[in-house]
């Protein structure tokens, strides 16, 4: 008979391979997802399309590594969900700086193509009202 310890040789021999394989695939499965995501947004026209804004999230992760620095990283992702006239809702990622100048229910021009966001450019005011203390004129 062998030693007691051959059996590990054994499970490592075929259970390594196997998880290899698995992780692996989930890294290709991945990248594949992404081209394919990058593909179908290259080939949808660009729209420019009125809207609203109906809402503003943002999302925080925090991580904290455990090594000699102890050191730990925030990050905030933002989105805006815009409203066209057809009553179709759509969430794009947005930098932080036009997250912080849009409200809900501004109005105006979306762009985007397929799942890109391009931009918001916001309608102007047809009436003012008062505005500090004056009120503009009709």
């Amino acid at each position: 008979m062998g030693s007691g310890s051959d059996w590990m040789f054994d499970f490592f021999g075929s259970v390594m391979p196997v998880f290899f394989i698995v992780v692996i695939g989930i890294i290709l499965l991945s990248a594949g997802k992404g081209i394919l995501q990058w593909s179908q947004n290259n080939r949808q026209p660009l729209l420019s399309v009125d809207s609203k804004i109906v809402s503003k999230r943002t999302e925080v992760k925090h991580t904290q590594q455990t090594d000699d620095t102890m050191s730990s990283r925030t990050r905030t992702t933002y989105y805006l969900t815009f409203e066209v006239e057809s009553g179709d809702r759509m969430e794009f990622i947005v930098n932080g700086e036009e997250f912080g100048m849009c409200a809900e229910g501004d109005e105006g021009l979306l762009r985007f193509q397929g799942t890109r966001y391009y931009g918001f450019a916001r309608h102007p005011k047809a009436h003012l009202g008062v505005v500090r203390g004056y009120e503009h004129p009709k």
